[in-house]
């Protein structure tokens, strides 16, 4: 789009957001049983609630009138503040990271030689391609593995040395580069990914609730809420970066971020 104008970006993108909506509007179905997956999404109650009354008739035959979950009680789900923690960094370090590459990329001699700022941003979707790759993974090993904080540990831990790595030989060649970028991306992404989706359903089900599904959706909004602060603050720390030309700490502002996650998932 640049060819055209940067502001085409813009009209494209958010046309096609858009068309998004409209599909999601009219062919998502709420919920799987919808389908024909699984049981009926509403169900009769079949235990006696906790304080001793009963539901089905202060609320209707078959139907469950419990009040959604809060925010505060959201906020006392175990894992709930430390993985929104985990996620403010993680997405610290992938917006800082994403953002910053086409400028590097542009101003780093690739082989010898140098690249346009169009080739540049080209290039840099390629971290993306990686974070793809590592949000499957991450999902996979977590499944597999049943540990979700030790796979989000283990993929922040790995992406300290690939970020050094990436900076110190990713000027050697463009394959070199490629490569090394394209590491870089899944082990960062990889997380930020699993944090999003698996880990948020599954803290928004968790067994404190006592079968209440119904702080999904809070739980998954603080935590992608904490994500997104993280992502602005990411605008003030590349600011100062590009403007003082200091290419060498973003790799450590990285890596202090990426320590910051380690920490708080214990």
């Amino acid at each position: 789009m640049l060819g055209y104008g940067w502001g085409w970006s813009f009209v494209v993108l958010g046309g096609l957001i858009a068309l998004g909506g409209v599909l999601v509007l009219f062919f998502l179905a709420p919920y799987p049983q919808y389908v024909g997956f699984g049981p009926s999404p509403i169900e009769p109650v079949s235990e006696e609630s906790t304080d001793g009354e009963d539901i089905s008739a202060a609320g209707g035959a078959g139907k469950d009138r419990r009040d959604a979950v809060g925010i505060f009680k959201a906020l006392a789900i175990p894992g709930v503040v430390i993985f929104a923690l985990c996620l403010f960094f993680a997405n610290l370090v992938a917006y800082t990271f994403l953002y910053w590459l086409p400028f590097y990329l542009s101003q780093t001699a690739i082989g010898g030689e140098y690249m346009s700022a169009a080739s540049a941003g080209y290039l840099s979707v390629l971290f993306d391609v990686g974070g793809i790759v590592g949000g499957i993974l991450a999902g996979f090993v977590s499944d597999q593995l049943n540990a979700r904080a030790t796979t989000a540990a283990v993929f922040m831990y790995s992406a300290i040395p690939s970020l050094f790595l990436f900076h110190a030989y990713g000027s050697t060649s463009k394959v070199t580069n490629i490569g090394l970028m394209m590491i870089s991306g899944l082990f960062v992404n990889g997380p930020y990914a699993l944090i999003t989706t698996a880990v948020s359903a599954d803290l928004g089900t968790h067994k404190s609730l006592k079968g209440d599904s119904r702080a999904l959706a809070t739980v998954t909004a603080i935590i992608d809420g904490t994500g997104s602060l993280g992502a602005c603050i990411r605008t003030i720390c590349y600011r100062i970066h590009i403007e003082k030309r200091m290419e060498s700490s973003v790799c450590n502002a990285c890596t202090l971020c990426i320590c910051c996650c380690r920490v708080v998932v214990k």
